[in-house]
């Protein structure tokens, strides 16, 4: 009998190793089918999704009380498990080089559980050649077994999007593979279970991995494409928004948008690809030339909002300015990575402490990573300017009005910076507002 077909009866377990925004779903998701171990070594978070909490919201509370998933801190429940999905973040160090110690950390915990016979798929982003190169010597050392002959290994790229409804695990096309034919098959089958759009088999490991970090990596060349015609733009008085909804009615156009890039993905990926290149003697041109750009927006559009002010003749030392999002996306608690804190950290640097405002936000996180305590919305009043940073629904919901009320009424001109172009620039006119966007 197959792993995949004694997962089915029941007689072996999945194990997820990491229950952040992907692994958590994923979890989720297989144990409607089949018999799962939640494990992560944060037993706060674990707590929380035994309360029937969901602190991600990517699949809500309700999904979390009625799961069967057995959510641990005890990796001694690793033993229990035969087939293994560590999906544990990949994030860089502040020089921009891969900081694979989670991945690391999460390959050193699972070995020294693992058994005869079991199966380990990796899911975190990483440079092609990690998952043998690295985590398998890290497996065979812990565990005393060897790879290839007491357990196998794949990787499946993941592909969840936090805060998205539409492009979910079980509507896209997940990407498969194995160390040999047999485990491919293996890997498969059980991916086959909640990938309901259908599984990709890719050539190798190391194919699997290289078509996950050039994803990411093409995405955020072409918004860096964007924000650089944003600033060129600017400089001719030309509304981008304008620009690139005309050009977007040609059939082939790409319909990319100026904007902050941050999260654990887009604004990390390219530098894992960057890093290995550089170690084969290839210096990347196009990848980090896109990165620069992109890294760099926070400061120009903190730039642009001091600009505003002198423009208005409004004091810049201890003006009051307002924040509105501070995640990396909109719709998502999540705030890892967030370029917002740029454009903060930026404006303190000309002596402007802003006021932050999220309703989405994961406020813990936000305190813990970034030092920095939300406001409320009632906070928000007689300022100088207003900028508008992540597209929340709640935000987009606003009228003049109520952006008005923000406001020092006592300015004949409101400085309002709508950087994800939310809004219709023609509610917000001269001389009433000085309107900017990307």
């Amino acid at each position: 009998m197959s792993l995949y077909e004694k997962l089915l009866s029941g007689e072996e377990k999945l194990s997820l190793v990491g229950l952040g925004y992907v692994g958590m779903p994923i979890a989720v998701a297989y144990a409607k089918k089949i018999k799962v171990v939640g494990y992560d070594f944060n037993a706060a978070k674990v707590d929380l999704y035994k309360k029937g909490i969901d602190p991600t919201r990517e699949v809500g509370d309700a999904a979390i009380k009625e799961t069967s998933v057995e959510f641990t801190a005890d990796p001694e429940k690793l033993k229990e498990c035969k087939f293994h999905v560590v999906a544990v973040p990949t994030p860089v160090n502040d020089d921009h080089t891969p900081d694979l110690s989670p991945v690391e950390g999460a390959s050193h915990t699972l070995g020294k559980y693992l058994t005869k016979g079991s199966i380990v798929v990796y899911e975190s982003t990483v440079y092609p050649g990690v998952t043998e190169d690295i985590c398998v010597p890290i497996l065979e050392k812990e565990s005393g077994l060897k790879c290839g002959v007491d357990f196998k290994v794949g990787y499946s790229p993941e592909r969840i999007n936090p805060g998205d409804k539409v492009h979910r695990l079980d509507t896209i096309t997940k990407i498969v593979s194995g160390m040999d034919e047999e485990t491919l098959e293996e890997i498969a089958n059980v991916y086959s279970l909640v990938a309901l759009a259908g599984v990709y088999k890719a050539q190798s490991i190391k194919v699997a991995e290289a078509a996950k970090v050039i994803e990411n990596s093409q995405r955020d060349i072409n918004i860096a494409f964007m924000n650089e015609l944003s600033m060129i733009f600017h400089k001719m008085d030309i509304d981008t928004k304008s620009v690139l909804e005309a050009a977007g009615t040609k059939w082939n156009f790409l319909n990319f948008r100026p904007g902050l890039v941050g999260g654990h993905c887009i604004g990390v990926d390219p530098y894992y690809l960057t890093y290995k290149a550089e170690e084969l003697g290839y210096h990347s041109q196009i990848i980090l030339s896109g990165r620069r750009i992109n890294d760099d927006m926070g400061k120009y559009i903190a730039e642009s909002a001091v600009k505003r002010l002198i423009a208005n003749d409004i004091a810049v030392k201890n003006a009051k300015v307002a924040i509105l999002g501070f995640t990396f996306k909109e719709n998502c608690p999540d705030t890892r990575n967030t370029k917002v804190i740029d454009i903060y950290n930026e404006l303190l640097e000309y002596g402007i402490t802003p006021v932050v405002v999220d309703p989405e936000a994961d406020s813990d996180e936000a305190e813990r990573l970034y030092g920095i305590e939300f406001d409320t919305l009632d906070a928000v009043k007689d300022m100088d300017a207003v900028i508008v940073a992540v597209a929340h629904k709640e935000f987009e919901n606003y009228k003049p009005a109520d952006i008005t009320k923000f406001f020092n009424p006592a300015h004949a001109t409101k400085v309002f910076m709508d950087l994800k172009g939310i809004y219709d620039m023609n509610d917000y006119k001269a001389p009433e507002f000085d309107y900017w966007r990307l």
